[in-house]
């Protein structure tokens, strides 16, 4: 997992609220047994329309995703958060966030930041009125800021997924953080104890 310290980048704006994993990647898609490859088949079904919103080119090349509340509802399948990563987004605001949704895209460095809808929806405006608009995420801060309309707000993030996005360690890269003591315990294991091969 990459370090994620901070960011600066274009946005998309998908003004939806309860946007569920279904349609984030559809299930025929979670065939796959490798982690990459997702990104082409976000919304997949929506992307079928020729006005849904992440289709719009000024949109093309968008490192952030602002949605509405709810983002990520229904099934619990991890291949949302790496369809939405292997597309190219970092990021996603909205005004909240299923739980376990929110915590697959903490394990693989994909930032869940949940803002006030009010101001969700300030950002969405003022994209909308100027689609080149950046926004800068400062995970070392915990703070998200729109210079060209002067935001900058501060957003809840714990402290562990905190040092986890900053260390850039993923579930095994925690634990190999620790494989002196791993090796250790295993050299003093009897060995008539089940061994991991």
């Amino acid at each position: 997992m990459k370090a994620f310290t901070r960011t600066t980048g274009r946005v998309a704006v998908l003004d939806r609220a309860d946007v569920d994993t279904d349609q984030i990647i559809p299930k025929q898609f979670l065939k796959r047994i490798e982690r990459s490859g997702y990104g082409e088949f976000l919304f997949y079904d929506w992307m079928k329309e020729p006005d849904f919103e992440l289709r719009r080119p000024d949109y093309e090349g968008a490192q952030i995703l602002v949605a509405g509340r709810n983002f990520g509802c229904g099934s619990s399948r991890e291949h949302a958060a790496w369809a939405l990563e292997d597309y190219g987004f970092r990021a996603v605001i909205a005004p909240s966030f299923a739980d376990i949704f929110r915590n697959n895209c903490l394990k693989i460095g994909l930032l869940p930041v949940a803002l006030d809808a009010d101001v969700v929806t300030r950002i969405m405006r003022a994209i909308e009125d100027d689609p080149t608009l950046e926004i800068v995420i400062d995970v070392v801060d915990r703070r998200v800021a729109v210079p060209a309309i002067d935001l900058d707000e501060p957003f809840e993030l714990e402290d562990f997924h905190h040092y986890r996005l900053l260390e850039g360690l993923d579930d095994i890269g925690i634990s190999l953080r620790f494989a002196d003591e791993i090796t250790s315990f295993e050299a003093d294991r009897p060995s008539y104890k089940p061994r991991v091969v």
